[in-house]
């Protein structure tokens, strides 16, 4: 089947199977900062915005995506380089695996609600898995980023 997805910002039109995951489809595109982990949709590594919203790609068939806008962390460094500096500056990527599911989770949430509570911020950070910390130097980050564009 073929189908068309406009993949950050760009229009990307492919023969799939019908059985194609989402993240092969991104990955095969070049999307590489999503990264298949649990495979179960429990860890977060392969979050992506579906018009907008935060969805596991490995638990969704390429075909549903078909005529709607998928953004990777490809396609956000932009908005992504803002608050990335402060997740670092807490120690909250020691390895870096989780760091593009929680990214992409953070600017949803960020676009979502742009003065988020701290329970907010846990709330979105949910499903991500990380083994390195405790995910407090991501709510740290996260929180100092908020009081540094407060001024």
């Amino acid at each position: 089947m073929e189908i068309t997805i406009r993949l950050n910002g760009k229009n990307v039109t492919d023969h799939i199977d019908a059985d194609l995951l989402l993240i092969d489809f991104v990955r095969k595109h070049g999307c590489f900062s999503v990264k298949r982990g649990c495979e179960t949709s429990n860890c977060g590594l392969c979050t992506v915005l579906m018009d907008g919203k935060p969805v596991l790609s490995c638990s969704m068939l390429a075909a549903r995506a078909n005529g709607h806008e998928i953004h990777t962390l490809e396609g956000l460094q932009e908005e992504a380089a803002d608050f990335i500096t402060f997740i670092a500056d807490q120690g909250a990527d020691q390895c870096g695996f989780c760091n593009p599911g929680f990214v992409m989770n953070t600017i949803a949430l960020l676009r979502e609600k742009p003065d988020p509570t701290d329970d907010e911020i846990r709330a979105y950070l949910a499903g991500n898995l990380c083994r390195c910390t405790g995910y407090e130097g991501q709510l740290r980050g996260i929180r100092n980023y908020l009081n540094s564009r407060k001024g």
